[in-house]
């Protein structure tokens, strides 16, 4: 079974996996985790895979989102399905989708429900809910975090490989690191909030929920772009992901401002976050978070509170004992402050901007924990304001600093505790950040949310393919430092990725090669391993040449790769490796080098 959004469409274009086919294995899903505070409202699966079999029929394979399923975080508008941020008294149906949503049916998405959420989306903690609060899958004691909770569980569970939610104190970044998947908080005004429950109507976002970086960058491009009827978008060049610039400058807390609350696994997994940043050469800067925390604490404990008031004050006050208690605590709260007291905020405001912006030029992007520390159902019943606040504490100052972030995975502990980071830089930096954050994942080979599968060992290289190019791949001796690179680089072959196969082939150690070199076989579906190798662009002339240039018993066929993508790549022949060595459990041919010697 596929999981990710890369794996899936490569499976629809390639015809290995229909989008109905792909509908139906979602609502088995939802049938297998049998967590009824995931949804709040599910689409009669009939009706979605008439959707799927009408887009087979109808649309190009080649949208960005073809045949993908994707949960709605239930403050968003999907025409037809009620609307109640988690508040049935406040429902309403409406007759048109959120601009986000639609943009994401224009790239071939189909809808399969919306999501649990902490009501009005007022809450970190996913526990707020009429309807129940989403299980952890990693660790059950735990929290999975909110607003989004939903969201975040149905991707982590791998109901569908891609949700939206929402983020204004940090709903789409909390939830990611209590799930082990990446949560992606783009520049604000960025994706359009039109059709969307307002929070803090001047600072809500749009989030996407994915197992990798890669994932939620494909997912944004698509709903990215400015929108008339939205007074808070603006027009922004996203761009595009790239491999890590070499020598950047990660911003790190300094030692006083590293919160974790006695946790030494959370501790020890930043410290751990760290090495792998230098492992992909980057330089450490110490950071002061002074004037960021001071920004955090104006969002619940001063006169921003009010523009929570002024988005739903009014219906909580002609309903409230339909709200959850704290939820109306919370919302009402925002009555209690003044015009001037706003003023008074707001030129504050001004001048943290200017401090924090200080720090940050210190740096190219800013690399914190996610929360300080996981937190357990327990801990929220004993203290459930303390929690909140305290989950908080990396998250609430983004949108009114206007920075972009990306919550990402880093480690797990033993007992499925997960931990992860969250990159921050100002707003527009939105790929350098998903790029950032794809190296990490091919750096860490996490396990995907809950699932038990790793990611994709490549990151988009610049530029890719190009135009006239063909991409090959390669296993053993034409690698990068071995004996018959040059055979590649005197053809004008460019360097692209490391990438896996899918667990469709076995490697054997050629006998009587010289130099000694594998072989890669074509095995039964799922019957083999995951091998690691490159891939190389030549122009079509040089791939030509190169094949023509193969001894026997080399060959070049059609690879499958772990994400679903097809490569020209090297194979054997069956009786090419009667005898020999089957070297798969190495996982690649430097692995099996580096073992021998």
């Amino acid at each position: 079974m596929t999981h990710s959004v890369a794996s899936l469409l490569a499976a629809h274009r390639a015809r290995t996996a229909a989008p109905v086919e792909t509908i139906q294995t979602t609502f088995e899903r939802i049938r297998e985790v049998d967590d009824p505070a995931i949804f709040i409202s599910l689409r009669e699966e009939a009706a979605v895979v008439r959707e799927a079999r009408t887009l087979a029929a109808t649309a190009d394979s080649s949208l960005p989102l073809y045949g993908i399923p994707v949960a709605i975080k239930d403050n968003i508008d999907v025409a037809g399905l009620a609307t109640t941020a988690a508040c049935p008294a406040y429902a309403y149906t409406p007759d048109r989708d959120a601009k986000a949503v639609q943009l994401l049916k224009a790239a071939g998405a189909l809808i399969v429900g919306k999501t649990n959420l902490d009501q009005f989306a007022t809450g970190l903690v996913g526990t707020r809910s009429p309807h129940g609060t989403p299980r952890n899958p990693l660790r059950g004691d735990l929290i999975a975090g909110g607003s989004s909770s939903g969201s975040a569980v149905a991707v982590a569970t791998g109901i569908v490989p891609l949700a939206l939610g929402t983020d204004t104190a940090g709903s789409g970044r909390v939830p990611a690191a209590l799930n082990n998947i990446v949560g992606c908080k783009p520049s604000r005004g960025l994706v359009s909030t039109q059709g969307i429950v307002p929070a803090c109507r001047s600072l809500d976002c749009v989030s996407l929920f994915a197992l990798t970086a890669a994932d939620a960058f494909a997912a944004l491009q698509a709903i990215a772009g400015p929108d008339e009827r939205d007074p808070y978008s603006r027009r922004m060049a996203l761009g595009a992901l790239t491999a890590p610039p070499p020598r950047l400058r990660v911003g790190v807390p300094r030692q006083n401002d590293r919160i974790f609350r006695n946790d030494g696994q959370a501790e020890a997994a930043f410290a751990a976050a760290e090495q792998v940043a230098q492992g992909l050469g980057a330089r450490l800067v110490a950071v002061d978070l002074s004037a960021f925390f001071e920004t955090a604490r104006l969002l619940y404990e001063g006169p921003c509170l009010a523009e929570r008031t002024a988005a739903v004050g009014d219906f909580i006050a002609s309903e409230a004992q339909q709200v959850h208690p704290l939820t109306r605590q919370i919302i009402t709260g925002g009555r209690a402050y003044s015009a001037v007291d706003l003023f008074r905020c707001q030129q504050r405001l001004l001048e943290l901007r200017a401090v924090a912006a200080s720090q940050l030029a210190k740096c190219d992007v800013l690399m914190l924990p996610s929360i300080p520390k996981p937190c357990t159902l327990a801990e929220v019943e004993a203290d459930p304001i303390g929690i909140n606040a305290l989950l908080g504490t990396y998250t609430n100052f983004a949108n009114l600093l206007d920075m972009a972030g990306l919550a990402c995975p880093v480690s797990l502990a033993a007992d499925g505790t997960p931990y992860g980071v969250t990159f921050l830089a100002p707003a527009a930096r939105d790929a350098e950040l998903a790029s950032l954050a794809v190296a990490f994942q091919v750096k860490t080979q996490l396990p995907l949310g809950a699932l038990g599968v790793r990611p994709p060992s490549w990151w988009p290289p610049a530029g890719g393919v190009r135009a006239g190019e063909i991409e090959i791949a390669v296993v053993g001796a034409h690698r990068h430092g071995m004996p018959l690179n040059h055979e590649l680089t005197t053809l004008g072959a460019r360097y692209l990725e490391s990438v896996w196969t899918a667990p469709d082939y076995q490697l054997f150690l050629l006998a009587d090669a010289e130099p000694r070199k594998p072989g890669l076989l074509r095995v039964k579906v799922g019957s083999g391993a995951e091998i690691e190798l490159e891939t190389w662009a030549l122009s079509a002339e040089g791939f030509g040449r190169f094949v023509a240039s193969l001894p026997p018993p080399m060959s070049i066929g059609t690879l499958r790769l772990r994400d679903g993508r097809l490569a020209k790549g090297f194979l054997v022949e069956a009786q090419s490796v009667v005898g020999a060595r089957n070297i798969s459990s190495y996982g690649s041919w430097p692995a099996f080098l580096a073992a021998e010697s």
